[in-house]
């Protein structure tokens, strides 16, 4: 529209989900609180103030970083200088197929990216597989992560460390809070992220283009 198009236009997300293969685990594990992020290792993607609002974290939890990337080395190497280092814990990336069996095993998905002049984050595709299994969100509220998330999960002023570490500190205090959020996010899925439903909207544009 900025550009001067004033033509018919869709909004479709990028992505849908399987919600057979996507689904939340039969119970979950009675463990400490499990706080994942999945995906690249680049300073855009924000891991780096994930590890930072890890620290100081009160309660009982642990994370795991799932990924690979050139900030890996240096990521490492600032949770290697945490008290709370033991804790947390880097994986590399795992075959797609895998990807539902972790998300079943984790409690909180966290997705802190931020913008660049040249890169903003465009949809955000762990959000909805996490929250197709049951994992309750968490993400900054930059490019399309808030939009994604809608009332299904939490968000945060994008690079707000403290912001973060209090949504995290909430989550963990409150199991039912928790699990409310879960069920939304599952919900919102079901309603807005299948491969079904994108497949019947993309359907319709080409009806309405055809017509």
């Amino acid at each position: 529209r900025a550009k001067g198009y004033r033509g018919p236009l869709a909004v479709i997300p990028q992505f849908g989900v399987d919600p057979a293969l996507f689904a939340p685990p039969p119970a979950r594990e009675d463990a400490p609180l499990h706080i994942v992020y999945a995906g690249r290792l680049v300073p855009e993607k924000g891991v780096d103030l994930l590890l930072r609002a890890l620290d100081g974290l009160a309660g009982e939890w642990r994370a795991t970083i799932l990924g690979s990337g050139p900030e890996e080395a240096a990521l490492r190497a600032q949770a290697a200088r945490l008290s709370c280092a033991a804790r947390i814990r880097f994986a590399p990336p795992i075959p797609s197929v895998e990807m539902p069996g972790f998300y079943q095993r984790a409690d909180v998905l966290v997705l802190p990216s931020r913008a660049r002049p040249n890169w903003m984050e465009q949809f955000g595709r762990t959000l909805i597989e996490a929250m197709a299994c049951g994992a309750v969100v968490v993400g900054a509220e930059s490019g399309e992560i808030p939009h994604v998330i809608g009332e299904a999960g939490l968000t945060f002023p994008e690079d707000d460390v403290a912001a973060l570490r209090a949504a995290l500190a909430a989550l963990s205090a409150d199991p039912a809070r928790r699990c409310e959020l879960a069920e939304r996010g599952r919900a919102r899925v079901l309603t807005h992220f299948t491969q079904e439903h994108i497949a019947r909207q993309t359907l319709a544009v080409y009806r309405e283009v055809l017509a």
